[in-house]
């Protein structure tokens, strides 16, 4: 409906005023008689007046709520531009997402296995790699207050000890219930193109979680073994200057300029076959296998090759800075049957890695790979838009130790 069709009352207000000027003048009989002919005259006139003020009546409205609706729409608009405006230049980039892990049904439990008791398999774990147990029986450690060590009998087995976030939004912690810390947008995390090739770069932030679960379930009591403590946030890369410069990360790694050769970087070739096909190299400590270079500690990954490799580099990465700092120790090995023992240079066959989050990887042969074992096999569908961006993972750590 358009404004000049129902708007046309303007027009006709002259010919009202006309007619409204005829009938005061048929009215107006000072000093004459009432002629018959004037009233017929004036009836008419009234009859025709009445009929154009209902019809100017109805125009007016009609045009009235065109107009209102034509101003509605006015500021409707202006109200969804300032709303529109106001949510893109205040919302945060990416939504923070998460789970808690449930300890029932997301860790795969089987990953306990292979328990040994000195050198021997007591249970294979539905044959996951193992490394080498000490086969000395008794073993000896100091056991306060005796002046003397006390004998025990070594085993091994693997504990789930730490949950690590991996996340682009910072300070997102995936594995606590996807909770935001704060709303701050320094160290937000990228992905895209490096420099118009086919390569792409990917930058991420991680969180490091004490996380005991077999301590707080009660799995095993009175375990001299177990750690025990109680759930703890134990690092944050926002909080650490180092993990958003490579250069200032040399701080930390100066052997990082030795192995960002080519040659040094094809021999990780050798890493990610002997990963996939049993542990890797603990010789080659600057690989993570399949997954890329472990140095330098820092979170910036320049060849980015889909979220769950990213996401295993950034946790080989965080493990071997956290060794580096001294705040992870060794655990296995003859050397780990009293006590944990400094381990500047990660050993990477000590852990494994368990997808908890988005969609938890929780039996089967390939639930706990080692570091560096390609995510081919088994990473197809773990990542997807939005709320399958960020990663959680339980690791687990093989302990070797001594029971009195």
């Amino acid at each position: 409906m358009s404004p000049d069709s129902n708007c046309s009352f303007i027009e006709d207000t002259s010919v009202l005023s006309s007619k409204t000027s005829t009938i005061d003048k048929l009215i107006d009989n000072k000093g004459e008689k009432t002629n018959p002919k004037k009233i017929t005259g004036t009836l008419k006139a009234i009859k025709n007046l009445k009929k154009l003020t209902k019809q100017l009546l109805t125009q007016y409205l009609s045009c009235k709520a065109f107009l209102d609706k034509r101003c509605s729409l006015v500021i409707h608009g202006y109200l969804l531009v300032i709303v529109f405006t106001f949510f893109v230049f205040n919302m945060p980039s990416k939504a923070c997402s998460g789970r808690f892990v449930n300890p029932l049904t997301e860790i795969c439990w089987s990953c306990l296995f292979p328990l040994s008791i000195g050198a021997t398999k007591v249970s294979s774990g539905g044959g996951r790699e193992d490394t080498p147990n000490p086969s000395q029986i008794p073993c000896f450690c100091p056991r306060p207050p005796w002046p003397t060590p006390v004998p025990g009998i070594p085993i091994g087995f693997w504990e789930p000890a730490r949950l690590v976030d991996v996340t682009r939004t910072p300070y997102c912690m995936v594995n606590m219930g996807g909770m935001q810390l704060t709303k701050s947008q320094i160290g937000q995390g990228v992905h895209g193109a490096n420099g118009g090739r086919r390569t792409q770069n990917s930058f991420y932030q991680v969180h490091w979680y004490i996380y005991p679960v077999i301590y707080w379930l009660e799995l095993l009591v009175d375990f001299i073994c177990l750690e025990k403590g109680d759930f703890d946030v134990g690092y944050l890369t926002e909080l650490d200057p180092l993990w958003n410069d490579d250069e200032l990360s040399f701080i930390l790694n100066p052997e990082a300029v030795l192995f960002g050769n080519p040659l040094a970087q094809a021999a990780c070739a050798a890493d990610c076959t002997a990963a996939t096909a049993h542990l890797p190299l603990d010789t080659l400590f600057w690989c993570n296998g399949c997954q890329g270079s472990l140095y330098p500690f820092t979170g910036n990954n320049v060849a980015h090759n889909g979220g769950v490799q990213g996401s295993l580099l950034m946790v080989g990465r965080i493990m071997a800075k956290l060794h580096r700092e001294l705040l992870l120790w060794g655990t296995s090995g003859r050397l780990g049957l009293c006590q944990k023992y400094p381990l500047p240079i990660i050993k990477k066959t000590q852990y494994r890695t368990q997808m908890t989050y988005p969609r938890p990887v929780t039996r089967g042969p390939l639930a706990c790979p080692p570091l560096g074992r390609t995510e081919v096999i088994w990473g197809s569908g773990r990542e997807f838009p939005y709320k399958g961006e960020d990663f959680g993972y339980l690791i687990w750590r093989k302990k070797n130790c001594c029971v009195f």
